[in-house]
């Protein structure tokens, strides 16, 4: 299976990848919350955060999250899930329902995860891992949720990051962590040892030791907690380890130094015996009052410490300039080693501005991203682009379009906006407020001149949502027409147009297209009116041609005539 990135709501596109029977090794996922803090993927406009206000409207509840909240109702009972779980979610949903406008977003939040972690488990591998990354104000709802779907028993971890070095607050310690929950599908999952960095204190302060040589050791115990009946619960040089609740227990061959002489049969020996080995090498330190001997551990087989579940050598490296918060790629990079094998799948259902991607190429694992935003996809496109990675040729750019108005109305009005303007071809405007009343604008092609070069014109698109419909929409739209030397203008509405509005329409001016001088001129109404009902099921806009699809043919004849 080719590398794939979708556009389109991750719910849509993992019950496609479940009918398909696509299975991961990795799920990470870092969601939108509607926090004190946003925590989402924001897009920086000119210093306005245009989908703070699109993921803000996501939680609002309204008639709409009503109806939502009777849909998650009759989801929930078909799940596959415990049935006391099942009803624990449902007193959540009735006092959440109750309960004041913030939490009545968090009710809103808490569905929206629920349906999709339902789904992600599906397609996780019996041996994959899932890491949800969460900010503290919903973290320990989310856990609730999760022990529900996978399993408590499945729980492994809480990684706590530190993502930033302070935070000044008056009344309260300052915030400055985030929440990674790791649950796995089963026992039986797939881990991977994988070395921090040690700092500078921790090496200054374990390994203080110098031998003759001068060379840096620690002195670690050679003994484990928990007695034994075997060799290793045996006399060594006069020491008995079961009297202390102890047992020997030899450091792993990965610890020896280079300089160990590994004699033949190691493998083969008593525990005794080993002992033995290693003090002749000197490797074993004899303190001075009779304690237990201990090993000494030098500072060059030190590779680094097992990861932990506290981050606090990875830094925040302060997002992109659209991506304000932006994971830094050693922190997804740690937890793709970790969990996975070259080769595997990983899939980020959230991508953003495609950090999950870029590490998941530069590893050797393969990938699925998913992102509801166009300009997202447009920009991971962009970053991949500078390891030499472009769709078609590397990877699969796939559209996940609405095919009902109900899987429509799920979406915001930025989304809404954004995917009703890319299904008709144009380019959506990724400046969503002062944006002069273009949402989106195309260029198409008007013809030549007598001397044989091309004519442009542009397309201008205008969305409104929701029940608005008026004949001010159209008016303004053709006012916005002529500022902008456009040639059309497209209205695109949730409902039906009024009589008035389809009228003042046809005050606009015919645009007429001659593609060449022999040829006689078409003719497109210069306001067109289109319903988000009828580019579902499939209505264009009549236009000439498109700057694409000129360029497009004419590559091709070029290369026929080749």
């Amino acid at each position: 299976m080719r590398n794939r990135l979708y556009r389109g709501d991750c719910k849509t596109v993992i019950e496609d990848l479940v009918k398909e029977g696509v299975t991961v090794d990795l799920i990470y996922l870092d969601p939108p919350f509607n926090s004190n803090r946003t925590y989402s993927i924001l897009f920086q406009q000119d210093g306005v955060t245009a989908q703070q206000k699109a993921y803000h409207d996501m939680w609002d509840f309204t008639d709409r999250t009503r109806q939502l909240v009777l849909d998650f109702r009759s989801e929930l009972e078909k799940w596959e899930l415990a049935q006391p779980f099942k009803e624990f979610i449902l007193v959540w949903v009735n006092i959440l329902e109750q309960s004041s406008s913030e939490e009545r977003k968090l009710l809103n939040y808490l569905m929206y995860m629920t349906q999709r972690l339902v789904l992600l488990k599906k397609v996780l591998k019996p041996t994959g891992s899932v890491f949800m990354h969460c900010d503290p104000t919903a973290s320990h709802y989310v856990k609730i949720i999760m022990d529900g779907i996978f399993g408590f028993q499945n729980f492994r971890s809480e990684v706590i990051w530190k993502r930033t070095s302070a935070h000044n607050r008056a009344k309260r310690f300052g915030p400055v962590h985030d929440t990674i929950l790791h649950y796995t599908r089963s026992k039986s999952y797939k881990w991977n040892r994988v070395l921090q960095p040690y700092d500078e204190q921790y090496v200054a302060d374990n390994y203080k030791h110098r031998d003759d040589k001068g060379r840096r050791h620690s002195r670690p115990d050679l003994t484990g907690p928990g007695t034994r009946t075997g060799n290793s619960g045996k006399l060594w040089r006069g020491h008995d380890p079961t009297a202390s609740g102890r047992h020997w227990e030899p450091p792993p061959d990965h610890s020896l130094p280079s300089w160990f002489e590994m004699p033949d049969g190691w493998s083969q020996m008593t525990i005794q015996e080993r002992l033995d080995i290693l003090d002749e090498q000197d490797l074993v330190h004899w303190p001075k009052r009779g304690d237990v001997p201990r090993f000494r551990r030098y500072l060059e087989v030190a590779k680094g410490m097992p990861v932990q579940d506290v981050i606090v050598d990875i830094y925040n490296e302060g997002g992109s300039a659209k991506y304000q918060t932006k994971k830094p790629n050693a922190l997804i990079e740690r937890i793709t080693k970790a969990t996975t094998d070259e080769g595997d799948l990983v899939l980020d259902p959230f991508c953003g501005c495609g950090t999950t991607i870029e590490v998941a190429h530069a590893t050797n694992r393969r990938w699925i991203g998913i992102d509801i935003s166009g300009p997202a996809v447009d920009e991971i496109e962009d970053r991949m682009a500078k390891h030499g990675q472009y769709p078609k040729t590397h990877y699969d750019v796939l559209e996940r379009s609405p095919e009902t108005m109900a899987e429509y109305n799920r979406l915001n009005a930025f989304e809404k906006q954004d995917w009703l303007i890319r299904k008709l071809n144009g380019l959506p405007n990724p400046k969503k407020s002062g944006d002069a009343g273009i949402d989106g604008d195309l260029d198409i092609h008007l013809g030549v001149d007598k001397d044989g070069k091309d004519k442009w014109g542009r397309v201008i698109f205008s969305v409104k949502t929701g029940k608005q419909r008026k004949p001010e929409h159209v008016r303004e739209l053709i006012g916005t027409m002529k500022s902008e030397n456009a040639q059309i203008g497209v209205l695109i509405l949730d409902v039906e147009p009024t009589a008035k509005m389809e009228e003042a329409a046809t005050k606009a001016k015919v645009v007429k297209y001659q593609q060449r001088l022999d040829m006689p001129p078409k003719e497109y109404d210069g306001v067109q009116i289109l319903t988000a009902y009828e580019i579902i099921e499939g209505a264009k806009m009549a236009c000439p041609p498109t700057m694409q699809t000129v360029r497009n043919f004419r590559k091709a004849q070029l290369e026929m005539k080749v």
